[in-house]
C-alpha cells in the first residue's frame, strides 16, 4: 500500500472513531461496541483495502502502554491485599477455562487435535485488560470487584501467552510437558518482575533529574515500550515487565512529580490511551473481512461454525462462572472449617465477576499469530473472532443491567476508613500547623495575619463540613454554581481584553491558566 495512502487510512481512522464515540453517547451505547461494530461495517466499504494486522506489532504498540495505564492507577494496596484471588483468577481461571474450552471443541470437532483445541482455549481464556478497561469505566463497582478485575486484566496474559506458547509447540513438535510449561511460566513471570523493578527503578532516577518537564513526560511515556521490549529482548515476560513498571512508576509519581508535570503529562497521557483504546477495537472490527473471507463467506461460517462457536462461548462462559462461585464455595467451606481469613463474594459479587469476562485485543494477536498450517487454523480464527464480538456485544453491553439487577454491596471492610471530607480536614489541620509556624518572625512578631486567619477559617470551616457534610450540601453546590458564573465572567471580560488587543498573548495564557485551575478545583469540589 503506498504510504500516503496508509497515512489517509489512519487520519480517516481517527476520525471515525471520534465520530463513533460521538454516536455511542448519544445512543447510550458503551464505546467499545460503537467501534467493534464501526469498524466491521467499514471493513466491507466498497474500494477499501483489506487491512492486514501483523499480530506481534499490535501486540507491541498497543498492549504496554494500555497495561501500563492499568498498573498507573491501580490503588496498590488493595491489589496487594486481595492478590491471592487476582492470582485465581489470572492463572487458575485461565487454566482452567483453557482445559474446558479445549475439550468442549474437540467434543464439536473430534477431528482437531488436541493441540489445536488447547491453542483455541489458550487464546480465549484471559479476559482482555483493554476491553475490560473499557467496560469498568462505565459501571459502578463495589472496590473489591473492581480491583479483582483489574488485577486480573493485567495479569492474566501472561498466562494465557505461555499456554498458547506450549499449545502452538505441542502441535508443531507433537510434544507437550506440563512440568516445562509451570517452570518456564514461573521463570517468565520472575524474570519480568526483576525487569520491570530495573525500568521501574531507572526511571524514579531519571524522573528525578531530567529537571526539564518535557523530556520528564516523554521519558514516562516511552517507559511502557522500553521495560516491555527489554523483558521480550531478555526472553521473559514483557507483560509482567510492563506491569511491575507501572506499579512502581505509579507509586512514586507522586514524589517525583511536579504540579505542572503532572497536570501537562496527565492529560497528554489520558489522551494518547484514549486514541490507544478506541484504535483497538476499529482495528479488530477491521479485522472481520479477512476473518470471514478466510472462512469461505459469511454463508459458509454460518453454516459450518455457527453452532460449533455457539457450543464453545457457552463452555468459556460457564467455565468462569463455575471458577468463580468454585471458588468462592471453597472460601465459605474454609470458614465453616475455622479459618477466616478471607472473605467470601457473596451472590451477587460472584456473579458480576463471572459476566464481567470480556475478550478483546490479545485473543485476537494469538488468534493471527497462529502459524499458516497449523491444523484448524482457520476455524479458530473465526472462533476467537467470535468470542471477541460475542462478549464485547452481550456482556459488554448488559453488565451494568447485571449490575443494577443483583445490586451488589460493598463489604464494611472495603469501605475507605476516611471520606474525602475528612482527609481534607486532616490536611488542612496539618496546613494550619505549619502556617502557625512561618506566621510569626525569629522574635515573635507576627507578620502574615492574613495567611494565619485565612488558613484557620479554612480549617475550622472544613472540620465542620467533615462532621455535618449532608448539611452542607446544597448551599455547597449553589455556592460553587456561583464561583463558576464569575469564572466564566471573569474568562469573557479577559478574552474582549486580548481581542481589544489591551492585552497580550503572554497575559492571556497566564491568566486564562488561573483561571482554569479555579474551574476545575470549584467543579471537583463542587461533584
Amino acid at each position: 500500500m503506498d504510504p500516503i495512502h496508509l497515512f489517509e487510512l489512519v487520519i480517516a481512522m481517527f476520525l471515525a472513531i471520534i465520530v463513533l464515540h460521538y454516536a455511542a453517547h448519544k445512543l447510550g451505547l458503551p464505546p467499545s461496541v460503537a467501534l467493534l461494530v464501526g469498524g466491521a461495517s467499514l471493513a466491507f466499504l466498497p474500494g477499501l483495502p483489506a487491512i492486514a494486522l501483523d499480530p506481534n506489532l499490535v501486540l507491541v504498540i498497543f498492549l504496554p502502554p494500555l497495561l501500563m495505564d492499568g498498573a498507573w492507577f491501580i490503588a496498590l494496596g488493595r491489589l496487594r491485599r486481595h492478590m491471592i484471588g487476582i492470582a485465581s483468577l489470572a492463572v487458575g481461571a485461565v487454566v482452567f477455562t483453557c482445559v474446558v474450552v479445549a475439550v468442549a471443541t474437540h467434543l464439536v470437532f473430534p477431528s482437531l487435535p488436541w493441540a489445536a483445541c488447547a491453542a483455541l482455549g489458550a487464546i480465549v481464556s484471559p479476559p482482555d485488560a483493554v476491553s475490560a478497561r473499557a467496560v469498568l469505566q462505565r459501571v459502578k463497582l463495589p472496590r473489591r470487584l473492581q480491583i479483582l478485575l483489574e488485577g486480573e486484566s493485567l495479569f492474566n496474559d501472561a498466562s494465557g501467552l505461555v499456554l498458547f506458547r506450549f499449545a502452538i509447540a505441542a502441535g508443531v513438535t507433537g510434544t507437550f510437558s506440563a512440568v516445562d510449561a509451570v517452570g518456564e511460566f514461573f521463570l517468565l513471570a520472575l524474570g519480568g518482575v526483576l525487569v520491570g523493578v530495573a525500568a521501574g527503578a531507572t526511571w524514579v532516577l531519571l524522573a528525578r533529574r531530567l529537571g526539564d518537564e518535557y523530556l520528564i513526560i516523554a521519558a514516562t511515556c516511552l517507559l511502557s515500550w522500553s521495560s516491555y521490549l527489554l523483558g521480550e529482548m531478555l526472553h521473559v515476560s514483557g507483560v509482567i515487565a510492563t506491569v511491575t513498571t507501572g506499579l512502581i512508576a505509579g507509586w512514586y509519581q507522586h514524589t517525583v512529580f511536579s504540579a505542572s508535570v503532572r497536570m501537562r503529562g496527565t492529560a497528554f497521557w489520558t489522551v494518547m490511551i484514549f486514541l490507544m483504546e478506541a484504535a483497538v477495537f476499529i482495528l479488530i472490527g477491521f479485522t472481520l473481512r479477512g476473518v470471514v473471507e478466510r472462512g469461505g463467506g459469511f454463508g459458509v461460517v454460518a453454516d459450518t461454525m455457527a453452532v460449533p462457536i455457539l457450543v464453545i462461548l457457552a463452555a468459556l462462559t460457564l467455565a468462569r462462572f463455575a471458577w468463580v462461585f468454585g471458588s468462592d464455595l471453597v472460601i465459605r467451606l474454609c470458614r465453616a472449617a475455622g479459618l477466616d481469613r478471607y472473605t467470601p463474594l457473596g451472590l451477587a459479587n460472584a456473579t458480576i465477576l463471572s459476566w464481567a469476562g470480556v475478550r478483546g485485543v490479545v485473543t485476537l494477536a494469538l488468534a493471527l499469530s497462529i502459524p499458516e498450517g497449523f491444523p484448524g487454523r482457520d476455524f479458530i480464527l473465526v472462533t476467537s473472532f467470535a468470542v471477541i464480538l460475542g462478549t464485547v456485544l452481550v456482556q459488554g453491553t448488559t453488565l451494568g443491567r447485571v449490575i443494577g439487577w443483583v445490586k451488589p454491596v460493598e463489604p464494611e471492610s472495603e469501605r475507605a476508613r476516611l471520606t474525602m471530607a475528612q482527609a481534607e480536614s486532616a490536611m488542612a489541620q496539618k496546613q494550619l500547623v505549619t502556617i502557625e509556624k512561618l506566621a510569626y518572625d525569629s522574635e515573635g512578631t507576627l507578620i502574615h495575619p492574613r495567611l494565619l486567619e485565612r488558613y484557620q477559617r479554612r480549617a475550622t470551616m472544613i472540620v465542620d463540613y467533615a462532621e455535618r457534610t449532608e448539611a452542607y450540601q446544597p448551599g455547597l453546590h449553589a455556592h460553587f454554581d456561583v464561583v463558576l458564573a464569575a469564572i466564566a465572567t471573569g474568562r469573557d471580560e479577559l478574552i474582549r481584553l486580548h481581542r481589544l488587543g489591551k492585552i497580550d498573548n503572554e497575559t492571556l495564557h497566564e491568566l486564562e491558566r488561573d483561571l482554569d485551575l479555579e474551574e476545575l478545583s470549584a467543579i471537583s469540589a463542587k461533584s
